[in-house]
């Protein structure tokens, strides 16, 4: 029952958000509560709420300052020269921009955070994709599949998990996987070669002195105005929203562009706006390198990085309190919705967890595969790693099921080491899981709705997880 109920509380969630007939913290919340009460502990709901949003508080911390760091350092120009080299690189040409973001998150995600790396990407290539008109949730979708297949770094988690859970070295099983994940990087590459296309088709391409002179010339439309400038800009205005559910999230969360007074996609690009900071570039350029090695090398917790962090940056480039707070509620809505997102999560997972359910499915999973499939049970583990990684936590699966996977392929001779490699395969879907709190930093600071982003997604990262699974097959690795 525990099973059934589970699996119909994840489905319940992701069709409600979807097809938005809820907003994601509404059915973070209710739904978990309303089948904890179908389970029959309503009682201890308050206990299971608690539990996940303890496990959780830390992350929310962490968010809520990389946030306001992050969104200082925009106000300041850290990323200008970026944003420039990037248009200067792109021309204008919508395939390009999208390869460029699969390029820049992979490089970003080095430093193995996804949310910093959704963070930094999104910084750099939203007022590219505002200011061409270009579908969002492309850009979401291409940077959370970058970010998928780098996030088996042996310092991004999930392989350290695997290595702990099945007491193995962290380098046995990153190194031989290194092809297969190069060939599921260049494929994202390739994915992104082809929506860009579909982009470039839907838009045209404009030169770089074309963008530049529409950028001048609709300056008084930026501050809120709302008028449409020449010809190429109205036809950028009315004719960007394309067709289909990828065209459609092309203008943010349902509004358009001549709503939106700040109109965020040119921000960056502005070299007049009041707060920037050219004299300090190169001291927070340094805090920023500072910070991000600090996280690498563990010196301290990541939360109390970025929260020392923003109160530096803020009392450096902002030395007068009505400045400070001027800077804290222009990312107010940002930290909000984040932070919110986040919390509303641990009741769902809390809920997940506490009941029983999570549990109860993964042994459901595990009992299923017919006793013939043993002796390819590192195939097996690599396939149900897509939608075990995606419903439940990382923890949840490397340190509950994998293990018990590990078992049932020792018995028909499917080594440790292949058993964790394959469970390394559902990372890329994993980074879109609703459970995952840096994917609400990527569709909030993109202004992207959830659901859009779901549908767009899911179908390629669970694409690209089995070309990884195929390349690890070929190349015997798994």
């Amino acid at each position: 029952m525990l099973t059934i109920l589970g699996f119909a509380m994840i489905a319940t969630f992701l069709v409600l958000i979807m097809m938005k007939k809820m907003s994601p913290i509404a059915a973070l919340v209710l739904i978990p509560a309303l089948f904890c009460v179908f389970v029959g502990k309503g009682a201890k709901l308050g206990d299971y709420v608690l539990d996940g949003v303890t496990d959780l508080a830390p992350t929310a911390a962490m968010l809520m300052f990389a946030i306001v760091y992050f969104g200082v350092m925009i106000d300041v120009g850290l990323f200008d020269p970026i944003v420039r080299g990037i248009l200067k690189f792109c021309k204008a040409d919508p395939m390009r921009i999208v390869v460029g973001t699969a390029l820049l998150a992979a490089i970003v995600s080095l430093d193995g955070d996804g949310s910093t790396t959704f963070m930094i990407t999104v910084s750099a290539m939203y007022p590219l994709y505002k200011r061409l008109k270009m579908s969002l949730v492309v850009m979401t979708g291409v940077a959370a599949m970058a970010n998928g297949v780098m996030n088996t770094l042996p310092w991004g988690g999930p392989t350290a998990r695997a290595a702990t859970a099945l007491k193995l070295d962290a380098s046995e099983i990153f190194v031989p996987m290194i092809p297969a994940l190069l060939v599921g990087l260049l494929f994202v590459f390739g994915l992104s070669y082809v929506l860009g296309v579909r982009e470039r088709r839907r838009l045209g391409m404009l030169t770089l002195d074309e963008v530049l002179e529409e950028e001048k010339e609709t300056e008084t439309v930026l501050v809120g105005s709302g008028g449409s400038g020449d010809g190429k800009v109205s036809m950028r205005k009315g004719g960007g929203t394309g067709s289909g559910a990828d065209a459609g999230a092309g203008s943010g969360s349902g509004t358009d562009a001549e709503d939106d007074t700040e109109d965020d996609g040119f921000q960056g690009l502005d070299p007049n706006r009041p707060t920037l900071r050219p004299k300090l570039y190169w001291f927070n350029a340094l805090l920023t390198v500072v910070l991000l090695t600090a996280m690498i090398m563990e010196w301290l917790p990541i939360p109390v990085l970025f929260l020392l962090g923003a109160a530096l940056v803020l009392t450096v480039n902002f030395p007068h309190i009505p400045d400070q707070r001027a800077r804290l509620a222009a990312h107010a809505d940002n930290v909000l919705n984040v932070s919110g997102m986040v919390f509303a999560a641990a009741v769902f997972t809390g809920v997940l967890q506490g009941t029983g359910m999570v549990d109860n499915m993964a042994k459901w999973m595990v009992d299923v595969i017919p006793a013939s499939m043993g002796p390819h049970m590192a195939i097996v583990t690599g396939v149900l790693s897509l939608p075990l990684t995606y419903f439940m936590s990382n923890d949840g699966f490397y340190f509950g099921v994998l293990p018990v996977l590990a078992e049932a392929g020792a018995a028909h001779g499917v080594s440790p080491l292949e058993m964790a490699r394959a469970s390394l395969v559902g990372q890329p879907l994993h980074m879109s899981s609703p459970l995952v709190p840096a994917v609400y930093v990527l569709v909030g600071m993109a202004k992207v709705e959830f659901g859009d982003h779901t549908k767009f997604v899911v179908k390629w990262a669970a694409l690209t997880c089995l070309v990884i699974l195929g390349a690890g097959i070929l190349f015997g690795i798994i």
